[in-house]
């Protein structure tokens, strides 16, 4: 039985990419350095596979910062600003264009299908050129090869290349496809001559919403590249199923084609009724989720299929790449063993591939340990007391539709909230303020014992005074408390609440160098106690001005989790609702009179396909209102989004009836307000006027150009001014600058607004 994988995570087991990424941003390293890492990570990820018994090991699996800007690097689709004329492109041009520079913007970064992974979004131009500027799979694959590693190697697929990137303010430039495809050729021809015996072509756009003219440019595309003198060609799909794009990829005239049968298992009997001769490649292992597999199970959907098609005909694999999921479980020698035993990372997700190949190719007594294993922690998870909380059940069960409405509308709600004494243009920042190192080691001195309680606390308390303070001393008319004592916006909480765990180096990539350890939702939840209420109110004691209470939504507590598998997502997302509810109600009795609830993961679990949305959005919102509706009308509820796409969600956003949100905006120059230039939106805005993913500072000018631009698409009395996200990665000497040229544009636009 052929066994494979799609991607395995690149960031090592315990972040080493990350570390030697930023020690050569840093100097630490040079060129060399960085690139001699990124081989011995290489080289470890293709051994582990190959150890494991994998078939299909990937290669050009592997980026530097993300494998879609890596793509727009090998086919030239580098925007002239940056400088390249051709040959060669260096480091600095690529860091450039994921990070920025002084002078010039980084690409646009927003979130990869409904993943919490970011890529950076191609820019084409309108008299773009493709050409192939580098051999990075070619070079990667012969890399493994010397090794002793025969590879697959992976390419992002030109169609979903295409639509992915952007053409001055549009979305999807198909008609580029023609000037496109010569590169993918060459690409195939040259993997061809070096003796690649497969490539793996990604095209999860086919589990999208596709016009006949996408699926058109699919037929013609792999109509061409067959005509290509090259290696077999694998098209993968992955995040859901392909619905009435099946028959388009079933006609391609490819040697092999992906199904992600863990989100789109009903397309698998048509798919085997269909199906012409050629590999069958099943995703049966969850790439997305770390709860281990039941292989018994998933052997009895998979059996008939192998009886009908054959074995040689059939591969095996995850559902997508494990890019996804953390790197070995048995790292976490901290968690509960029963819980530990419960999950599986990317290493785990290997063997219960190959586990499934043996019982499928030997019959299942072959893999018999495997089996009874499988079958022991399905039952311990079913019987578990620590799972299901009777109490949590019956508040559920309580809930009335009455509790997730404010009582008075938006502008009965504004009048009362003028008492906070807010001038036009109001500004803030979104949440965290930088977290130095200074802040990093005392929480690691914290937690490893080397400092008491009362000595982190104390610690906190200046860091909190002195950021206070500052925002005061700039003008910044809402404060926050910067967050120092918190180590993530979701993990902070998480634990705090019963039914979440966490790991220790369960680090997942996000974007770039950003690392985040997403919890492990594994039982009811619920809140034993106030979880912000003494940082928030130990802050607001400290200024007359409004300090904002910051807390994390339902949603994006759920979407930013690996999230139970044995209750509906809306379940899980209600009870979450009602613990932070319950948080929400502390902190206006306490006096805290604003109070934020950032849902940047709205948009991003807005699922693939239009007609499963309206159900999602329904939940998602209600989940938001249950837990922010319970306060009085004087007291302004915000909420934060960042890196979506609006125009999809512009109704529910109102519905969320929060009275200000505030929305990352700043790369794409106001593009992202167009939404609201269509929709009365009725609520205030507070679009990003600073991006906070780039080191560098911007000019007043130039967040005052911004603000200009978002005065045409929003009416002046309902513009905020604030950063794009939170400052938690940014350093004090980006902040200070650029949260100063943030105040002095929005005084400029006070005056003129006044004349």
């Amino acid at each position: 039985m052929i066994t494979s994988t799609l991607g395995f995570p690149r960031i090592g087991p315990r972040r080493e990419l990350k570390r030697a990424i930023e020690d050569y941003w840093s100097g630490s390293i040079d060129e060399a350095g960085l690139l001699e890492r990124a081989e011995g990570l290489r080289a470890a990820t293709w051994a582990r596979q190959h150890s494991a018994g994998i078939s299909h090991i990937p290669s050009n699996d592997f980026s530097l910062y993300d494998h879609v800007l890596d793509t727009a690097v090998m086919v030239g689709a580098i925007p002239t600003r940056y400088g390249w004329s051709g040959g060669d492109v260096g480091l600095d041009t690529y860091f450039a264009l994921a990070r920025g520079t002084d002078a010039l913007s980084a690409l646009e970064l927003t979130k990869w299908f409904d993943t919490n992974y970011h890529y950076l979004v191609p820019e084409l131009e309108q008299a773009q050129r493709f050409t192939l500027a580098t051999t990075k799979p070619i070079d990667e694959y012969l890399e493994a090869r010397s090794l002793g590693f025969e590879t697959r190697p992976v390419l992002l697929g030109p169609v979903t290349f295409l639509l992915l990137a952007k053409s001055g303010e549009h979305r999807g430039t198909l008609d580029l496809l023609p000037e496109l495809l010569p590169v993918y050729e060459e690409v195939l021809r040259r993997l061809g001559e070096v003796g690649a015996e497969w490539v793996q072509i990604d095209e999860p756009a086919l589990v999208l919403d596709l016009s006949e003219s996408a699926r058109a440019a699919l037929r013609s595309c792999y109509s061409r590249l067959a005509e290509t003198t090259g290696p077999k060609m694998l098209v993968t799909t992955y995040f859901g199923e392909l619905g009435d794009n099946l028959d388009t990829a079933l006609s391609l005239p490819v040697a092999g084609l992906h199904l992600d049968l863990v989100r789109g298992d009903r397309q698998l009997e048509y798919v085997v009724e269909q199906a012409p001769a050629g590999l069958m490649s099943l995703g049966v292992v969850d790439g997305r989720n770390v709860w281990a597999t039941d292989l018994n199970a998933k052997l009895d959907l998979l059996e008939p299929v192998v009886e009908r098609r054959g074995e040689e005909s059939v591969m095996l694999g995850p559902s997508c790449s494990l890019l996804h999921v953390p790197i070995d479980v048995e790292l976490e020698t901290g968690l509960d063993k029963e819980l530990r035993s419960w999950l599986g990372f990317a290493a785990q997700k290997l063997d219960e591939v190959v586990a499934l190949g043996r019982a499928l190719s030997e019959g299942r007594e072959a893999a018999a340990a495997e089996l009874g294993r499988s079958a022991e922690i399905a039952e311990s998870r079913k019987r578990s007391p620590r799972v299901h909380s009777a109490a949590v059940a019956e508040r559920l069960r309580a809930t009335t539709p009455e509790q997730t409405h404010r009582s008075a509308g938006h502008e009965e709600r504004r009048l009362l909230q003028d008492a906070l004494e807010l001038p036009v243009f109001p500004t803030t920042t979104i949440g965290s303020l930088p977290q130095t190192e200074e802040v990093r080691q005392a929480r690691g001195a914290f937690t490893h014992g080397d400092l008491s309680q009362e000595q982190y606390e104390s610690f906190l308390r200046r860091q909190t005074e002195q950021a206070v303070h500052w925002q005061e001393q700039i003008g910044l008319d809402v404060l926050v408390h910067g967050e120092f004592e918190r180590n993530d916006m979701v993990q902070y909480f998480g634990e705090q609440l019963e039914g979440f765990a966490f790991t220790q180096l369960g680090w997942v990539q996000s974007y770039g160098s950003r690392c985040v350890r997403p919890p492990v939702i594994y039982g009811d939840v619920a809140r034993p106690g106030p979880m912000s209420v003494e940082w928030s109110v130990f802050a607001q004691s400290l200024t007359q001005k409004p300090v904002k209470g910051m807390l994390t939504g339902p949603v994006t507590m759920l979407q930013w989790s690996y999230v139970r598998d044995d209750l509906p997502k809306e379940t899980v997302c209600r009870q979450i609702a009602l613990a932070l509810r319950d948080e929400v109600d502390d902190l206006e009795a306490f006096g805290i009179r604003i109070i934020q609830i950032d849902e940047p993961a709205l948009r991003e679990g807005l699922p693939l396909r239009a007609a499963d949305r309206a159900e999602y959005l329904r939940w998602a919102v209600e989940s938001f209102r249950l837990a922010s509706s319970g306060v009085r009308d004087e007291t302004q509820i915000h909420t934060h989004m960042c890196y979506s796409d609006f125009n999809e969600i512009i109704e529910a956003i109102a519905a969320l009836d929060a009275d200000v949100i505030s929305i990352e905006s700043a790369r794409s120059r106001m593009e992202l307000l167009d939404a609201f230039r269509s929709y009365d939106y009725p609520n205030e805005i507070g679009p990003g006027v600073y991006d906070i993913h780039s080191p560098r500072v911007p000019d007043t000018d130039e967040i005052e150009e911004l603000l200009v631009a978002a005065e045409e698409r929003i009416p002046a009395e309902r513009l905020w001014v604030n950063p794009d996200c939170g400052l938690k990665t940014r350093s004090w000497d980006q902040v200070r600058p650029a949260l100063e040229h943030l105040v002095e544009a929005a005084k400029r636009r006070r005056a003129a607004l006044i004349g």
